[in-house]
């Protein structure tokens, strides 16, 4: 009976074995994909192709959600109220192609705000925006189509700088418009038209930096010129005391003079 029971009990530990490995697996990747597809509490996820879509419209959200699937292709959050795009704020999402951020109260947008998805963004959206500037790096290396369209735009060197750079989508890069500009004339006009005219915005920063730097150094100028007067006349007023004060003192013959009589006396 020993001699059976061994390798018995051997094949039962190893069926037990290989079952328990196999539910290990099951529920390990069960659980790894849940993680990876959970859905913020405030958006609707859904599956399309192996990849996720969230949308997050009109939802009243104030920030971006941190949560975001990682296998996120499509993010929808327009309509929300979100006035900042913080630094790496998509930075776990690897397959985002699009995202759109319009008709939100976005003001700020941060220098790293779209690290780690310039390779992979296809198509950005931040029109109807309450955006006037952005560093010239925050879109550093994307390639998508990107709307700026409908924005307050302030229109200056980095700006100019920033549009260079950039794929703006054809549809709407006519509504990307100067709402203030370095030059009062160019307010109320569409930035590509004023740049095609011939307009170069960094041209009026420069001479705005010299004008600055020149009037800097006439005051500084002005300050020493009058330093240099205040001290010759108050120098010349002591000269003049002191030349007064000498002229009051005996001579020194008058002296010699005094000092004879004296002894004669004596």
């Amino acid at each position: 009976m020993q001699d059976f029971a061994g390798p018995g009990m051997s094949r039962k530990t190893l069926i037990f074995e290989g079952f328990a490995l196999f539910w290990g697996l099951f529920f390990g990747i069960l659980v790894t994909k849940v993680s990876v597809m959970a859905c913020p509490v405030s958006c609707l996820c859904i599956e399309k192709n192996g990849f996720t879509v969230v949308q997050c419209m009109s939802r009243n959200l104030e920030k971006i959600p941190p949560d975001l699937p990682r296998d996120t292709v499509v993010l929808l959050l327009a309509a929300n109220h979100i006035t900042h795009i913080p630094n790496y704020a998509f930075k776990e999402l690897h397959y985002l192609q699009e995202l759109d951020l319009s008709n939100n109260d976005i003001e700020t947008v941060d220098v790293g705000a779209f690290q780690g998805v310039s390779d992979s963004l296809l198509v950005l959206d931040l029109s109807n925006n309450h955006i006037q500037s952005v560093p010239k790096e925050a879109f550093a290396r994307l390639r998508a189509k990107i709307s700026l369209s409908n924005n307050p735009w302030h229109c200056e060197c980095t700006l100019q700088e920033v549009l260079r750079e950039l794929r703006l989508d054809p549809e709407t890069v006519n509504e990307v418009v100067c709402h203030t500009a370095v030059q009062e004339e160019y307010a109320g006009k569409p930035v590509i038209q004023v740049l095609d005219s011939g307009i170069n915005f960094c041209n009026f920063h420069h001479k705005t930096t010299d004008v600055a730097m020149f009037v800097t150094m006439f005051g500084w100028f002005t300050m020493v010129i009058a330093y240099v007067i205040y001290y010759v006349r108050h120098n010349q007023e002591d000269a003049r005391r002191h030349l007064e004060y000498l002229k009051s003192l005996p001579s020194n013959s008058q002296i010699s003079k005094d000092f004879d009589t004296i002894s004669t006396v004596l």
